[in-house]
């Protein structure tokens, strides 16, 4: 595939905004964007109430029918709609990725499109950054007499050899495969058997192939399976599933009998890097030293649309922007669409990982928005305690539930836990949080009686999948959602009264504690 430099990417990304500006004209009567012909002081002050007026479900359903028609440009070559990320490469039709690229490039030119109607409110600039992707094309784990269930590839996984099968006994590593010393040498020319915990998957691949494994077998300490990643690849990684406690717990009382167990492993995949985009608009008003800042993840899974995750989040930010043009603001406002959030939080990793001490000082918090819309949702706030993240965290946190309290809804608490894209600012000192709706997670009764909907089942049932479509977006939790998001920008917009200076102590119980990286676990 042909790569494009960053400068060369971004000219083929305005030329697709361009392109987009006129297909995705305002309806007759709409009013017109503000321009520079627009005095700034002549708007009023932002003010919360005001800003949460003028957020209508009926644009953000416009828009979420808009991304959807995005998304079916990947059907090509999924055979459905995707907004996967892809290269910023010049489309090839012999190029078996060459239409994997449509659905996300699609996405970052139709935002960057919709904000360059905003005339000259913000500064708008995109971030050019390599990216590791991985994708599996068909895969099975066959044990003894078997075929797995639960067997699950892990992200970034290389192929089996040749991409063909792969027969060997499956070998038993000791305590956790965390050291070379725990891989007996009968894990040559076999599958090596390994137990979840205490360090990366990443590491007990490499440590089996480096032992001469033909693939691993990770399997976890609970009933549940086990959807992780091998996160950045190395030349020593081999084929890795994960796998299920309770269908790995026969499988172990076999072996510590000293029985042999077969088994076949087949994993067609791919690892590439490919070039991708973050966006960002910024207020050209407001104190440029202190910056509330939120962002959204423009791409999807390549198993679907990803019009809830998160086109729900990224056009809740892109929406809250325009309407935030018509105000004046006292304290600047930085909107980000990151890039690569389903492969591993890439994009808010780099941005984060780019900022120089000065830049990160004036980022006074950070706001993370994914999945806003679940259709079996709760009203979710990020645990972010000061205690173990950077200060002011909390005082985000409990921003959100005033809010929710004003309104005389519901909301519950849920883990920080690296999931999502605010890992990276918390992790380099900058205070953060955020709301959703719920994921794969299971609707508990008591949260039926709290937020309506359907106990035992998915918040969101079509989480990751093809159907992850426009009907799949609650509109009444997307629209409560979306005006909280208006309250957070306009609360710190206006003032950060009371908010807490900025430190650069990061604390080190949040890392210790962290076992996803994005939606996939680590560890």
């Amino acid at each position: 595939m042909a790569i494009l430099s960053g400068k060369a990417a971004f000219s083929l990304l305005l030329l697709l905004a361009s392109a987009n500006a006129s297909r995705f004209q305002p309806q007759a009567g709409a009013q017109a964007p503000l321009g520079a012909d627009v005095a700034a002081s002549k708007k009023p002050l932002i003010d919360s109430e005001a800003l949460q007026a003028r957020i209508k479900v009926d644009n953000l359903l416009t828009r979420a029918e808009e991304l959807y028609e995005i998304a079916k440009l990947g059907e090509e070559e999924y055979n459905h709609p995707t907004r996967v990320i892809g290269s910023n490469a010049v489309p090839d039709d012999a190029d078996r990725g060459n239409s994997r690229l449509a659905g996300h490039l699609g996405t970052l030119s139709y935002i960057y499109a919709e904000l360059a109607k905003l005339g000259d409110y913000y500064t708008l600039s995109n971030q050019s950054f390599p990216a590791v992707s991985g994708n599996v094309f068909e895969s099975r784990l066959i044990l003894g007499a078997h075929v797995s269930q639960s067997a699950a590839p892990m992200g970034l996984t290389p192929p089996t050899k040749d991409k063909e099968p792969v027969h060997g006994d499956l070998v038993y590593v000791e305590k956790d495969g965390c050291e070379a010393a725990n891989y007996p040498a009968s894990v040559k020319g076999n599958i090596a058997l390994v137990r979840r915990g205490t360090c990366p998957f990443g590491t007990k691949s490499k440590l089996a192939g480096q032992a001469g494994a033909k693939a691993a077998v990770v399997y976890n300490f609970e009933d549940d399976g086990v959807s992780g990643t091998l996160g950045t690849p190395s030349p020593d990684h081999v084929a890795t599933f994960g796998i299920s406690g309770k269908e790995a717990e026969p499988i172990l009382r076999d072996l510590k009998k000293g029985k042999t167990v077969d088994a076949i492993a087949y994993i067609d995949a791919e690892i590439k890097t490919i070039y991708t985009d973050n966006i960002i608009a910024q207020t050209v008003e407001g104190d440029q030293e202190n910056c509330v800042m939120l962002g959204g993840h423009s791409d999807s899974v390549a198993a679907g649309p990803g019009i809830n995750d998160d086109g729900s989040g990224s056009l809740t930010v892109l929406e809250v922007a325009k309407q935030l043009t018509h105000f004046r603001v006292n304290n600047c406002v930085r909107f980000a669409w990151w890039a690569g959030e389903e492969e591993g939080l890439l994009g808010s990793d780099y941005y984060v990982a780019q900022l120089t001490p000065g830049e990160n000082r004036k980022i006074r918090l950070f706001m993370d928005y994914d999945m806003m819309g679940s259709p079996n949702f709760a009203y979710q706030i990020y645990d972010a305690r000061n205690d173990v993240n950077p200060v002011g965290s909390q005082e985000l946190r409990d921003l959100y539930v005033d809010w929710y309290k004003a309104h005389g809804l519901n909301y519950t608490f849920i883990p920080f836990d690296g999931r999502s894209d605010y890992d990276a600012f918390i992790k380099h000192g900058i205070p953060g949080g955020g709301i959703a709706t719920g994921a794969e997670g299971i609707k508990t009764k008591q949260e039926q009686e709290m937020f309506g909907g359907v106990a035992g089942e998915w918040y969101d049932k079509n989480y990751h999948q093809i159907g992850d479509d426009v009907s799949n977006v609650n509109l009444t939790a997307w629209e409560v959602n979306t005006k909280l998001v208006a309250h957070s920008v306009a609360t710190y917009a206006l003032s950060f009264k009371g908010f807490p200076e900025r430190r650069f102590a990061v604390n080190k119980a949040y890392t210790a504690g962290i076992k996803h990286h994005g939606h996939k676990l680590i560890v």
